[in-house]
C-alpha cells in the first residue's frame, strides 16, 4: 500500500484506454483515494463509468484551456481532499490537419493551440494546486520521444512536448525547495484517442512491436507502474527528469520512417 492515505488528482482520463486511467488504476491499488476531472460533456459518461468502479473516487468538469474552470477544480479538490499529494497532467492536443504532411505547413493558430493545451497547462495546473501540497508533493506528466526526434507526421506535437519537457525541469526548479517533485515519462505509441489523430501510429506502434529491444509493443499499465514509482516515496530522490517506458525504443540509432 504505497500510496495509503495518499490523495492525487489525476487530469486527462478520456477512457479506459487512456494512460492516465492506467495511472489511476496503479495508484488506486496502492491506496490512494482520486479526484478526476472530464473535458466537457461529451466525455462526462465515459470518465464517470470509469470513477464509479473507484472507491471514494469524484469526477469534475474542467477544461485545462480555461484558467476559471481550473481555479474551480482545485477549490473543489480542497473542499473534498483538504489537500493534495500528487497531481496527473496528461493532456495534449493539436488540431489533426497538423499531424499530417509536412511540419513546415503548421500554422500560427495550430502552433498556438497546441503549445497552449499541450504545455502550457502543466504550468497552469500545476500552479493552482500547489497551494493544495501543504506536505510537499509530485507531479507527473506524459511526453514522447517526438520531442527529441523527428518523428514522421508528430509535427507541431513535437515541438509542443519540447516545450513540456523543459517547462518540467523549469517548474523542477521552483518547486523543489516545497518538496514538490515534477517529472515526465517519455511512453512509446499507444492507441490513445489522443493518439489516433497522428497519421500513422498503427505502422508507429508495430514497428515500436518490432525493433524495440524488449521487441514489444508499451502497454499503459507498464507506464502506470512507472508513474506510481514517482508519485510514491520510492520516487523522492527524483525530480526534473523524463524517464522513458518505451522498450528501450529510444537508445536506437535510427528511427521509424511512415513514408
Amino acid at each position: 500500500m504505497l500510496m495509503d492515505g495518499k490523495k492525487g488528482l489525476i487530469v486527462g482520463v478520456a477512457n479506459k484506454h487512456s494512460i492516465a486511467w492506467a495511472i489511476a488504476q496503479a495508484a488506486a491499488r496502492e491506496g490512494a483515494q482520486l479526484f478526476f476531472n472530464y473535458q466537457n460533456e461529451r466525455l462526462r459518461e465515459n470518465v464517470e463509468e470509469l470513477v464509479r468502479t473507484m472507491p471514494g473516487a469524484k469526477a469534475f468538469p474542467c477544461d485545462v484551456g480555461d484558467d476559471a474552470q481550473i481555479d474551480a477544480l482545485m477549490k473543489q479538490v480542497g473542499q473534498e481532499f483538504g489537500r493534495l499529494d500528487f497531481l496527473v497532467h496528461s493532456v495534449a492536443f493539436a488540431p489533426r490537419e497538423e499531424l499530417t504532411g509536412q511540419f513546415l505547413a503548421t500554422t500560427r493558430q495550430g502552433f498556438a493551440t497546441a503549445l497552449d493545451v499541450s504545455a502550457y497547462s502543466l504550468v497552469a495546473v500545476t500552479r493552482a494546486a500547489v497551494p493544495l501540497m501543504t506536505d510537499g508533493g509530485s507531479v507527473v506528466t506524459l511526453t514522447y520521444l517526438g520531442s527529441e526526434r523527428v518523428v514522421p507526421h508528430y509535427n507541431v506535437m513535437g515541438v509542443a512536448k519540447a516545450a513540456l519537457e523543459s517547462t518540467v525541469r523549469y517548474l523542477a526548479h521552483d518547486l523543489g525547495p516545497k518538496n514538490i517533485r515534477v517529472n515526465a515519462i517519455s511512453a512509446g505509441p499507444i492507441k490513445t484517442l489522443a493518439a489516433r489523430g497522428v497519421s500513422g501510429i498503427s505502422k508507429m506502434v508495430d514497428h515500436h512491436r518490432e525493433f524495440a529491444p524488449l521487441r514489444h509493443a508499451t502497454e499503459q499499465a507498464e507506464v502506470g507502474d512507472t508513474a506510481l514509482f514517482l508519485l510514491s516515496p520510492l520516487g523522492r530522490g527524483i525530480t526534473g527528469e523524463v524517464i522513458y517506458v518505451d522498450g528501450g525504443y529510444h537508445i536506437l540509432g535510427s528511427l521509424f520512417s511512415a513514408e
